[in-house]
């Protein structure tokens, strides 16, 4: 059995590899044209052919991680095609390959690449992001989301704060820093205040170039506003370097961690969370999804090919691989505008393809 082992083991993951090279060295192109098309935007600030290159190859981890899945069924599928068109399987069947044993030695090799999935989307490939992140805010212009920057609340003692940054530059200057404070007993603005720049410190952020606002309020008549200019101030608050940066990030390109704990500050301060939370248990079930297209690959063994049919059966289940990650992306999106539970969202498509990849796979055993 150890000799069985080894030939698929083999065969699968040479062909796992040369399918994901393959999707590799295609995104390799797409993303190396258009970071050339932005040496233009950059050259006054030095960027140059090899830092396009070093932001091209710090992309690959991220590929990576979305391609695995979908060159695990590829490739897979076509070391199962193939055996079976060759009569090998059948062989390997008659020789002790019980369907059930079958599925556990691919389950067990599906487990590596679950590891080797959940290491790179939760490790290689934020880390790689962070550096092209670095790269871009040094060269192409600062972190930012969108024209209106990232939004972010605070509670302390008896008010709430609205804080907006527009951009976050590459050594963690926060530019464009505005700070609405409220009162949480009547919800009257009690203070607006204005920074250029600031960085963060151990008391909280330290800010320059401030324009402070007081709206006092008096009884009888309109709120009197008081302007005061100072050249530093320091505002004590929680918020630190990394829960900014969660903000200004795409969920999906952040730690599992690091989205747990973007998701408790928001929910600490009565925001909505629920498209962290369904990107979180994607994150969390993503890497499963190669149990998954195990799954859906081995029923091909159990069909009878003829030579010149291996390429449709092949490009077939490259289709519902494909419409596997449609769906996923659907029911994330769908799971945020209806407010489902994030899990059940998440867990939705792998729960369903396992399902009917297990009866097709129990249909063709019982029939032959």
């Amino acid at each position: 059995m150890n000799t069985i082992r080894h030939l698929i083991y083999r065969e699968v993951l040479r062909a796992v590899g040369f399918v994901a090279l393959a999707f590799l060295a295609l995104f390799f192109f797409f993303d190396l044209v258009d970071a050339l098309g932005q040496l233009e935007r950059g050259a006054g600030r030095g960027y140059h052919a090899g830092h396009a290159l070093l932001n091209v190859a710090l992309q690959v981890p991220s590929h990576l991680y979305e391609l695995l899945p979908i060159a695990v069924l590829i490739g897979t599928i076509y070391v199962m095609a193939q055996l079976a068109a060759s009569s090998q399987f059948t062989i390997l069947r008659t020789s002790g390959l019980g369907p059930l044993r079958a599925l556990g030695m691919l389950l067990v090799l599906a487990l590596g690449f679950v590891a080797l999935t959940f290491v790179c989307g939760d490790y290689v490939a934020p880390e790689a992001n962070r550096a092209v992140q670095n790269l871009q805010a040094r060269f192409l212009g600062d972190i930012t989301v969108g024209r209106t920057g990232a939004w972010l609340k605070e509670r302390r003692d008896d008010s709430q704060y609205a804080v907006n940054v527009g951009t976050m530059s590459a050594d963690g200057t926060l530019n464009q820093v505005q700070i609405f404070q409220f009162s949480i007993a009547d919800g009257r603005l009690l203070t607006m205040t204005k920074a250029s720049r600031g960085h963060f410190s151990d008391q909280g952020w330290t800010l320059q170039a401030v324009e402070q606002r007081n709206f006092e309020q008096v009884p009888q008549a309109e709120p009197r506003v008081q302007v005061q200019r100072l050249d530093e101030w320091v505002w004590p608050n929680a918020l630190s370097q990394d829960t900014v940066a969660a903000a200004l990030l795409n969920p999906n390109r952040m730690q599992t961690l690091d989205l747990f704990r973007y998701i408790r500050h928001l929910q600490s301060n009565q925001q909505s969370a629920q498209r962290y939370e369904i990107e979180f248990w994607r994150k969390v079930f993503y890497p499963l999804s190669c149990l998954v297209m195990v799954v859906l690959a081995l029923p091909f063994a159990y069909l009878h090919f003829r030579t010149g049919n291996i390429t449709g059966y092949v490009f077939v289940g490259v289709l519902v691989g494909i419409s596997f990650f449609l769906l996923n992306n659907v029911f994330g999106f769908i799971g945020n505008l209806r407010n489902w539970e994030p899990w059940l969202a998440a867990a939705a498509p792998g729960v369903i393809y396992s399902v009917l990849s297990l009866a097709a796979f129990g249909w063709l055993v019982l029939r032959q």
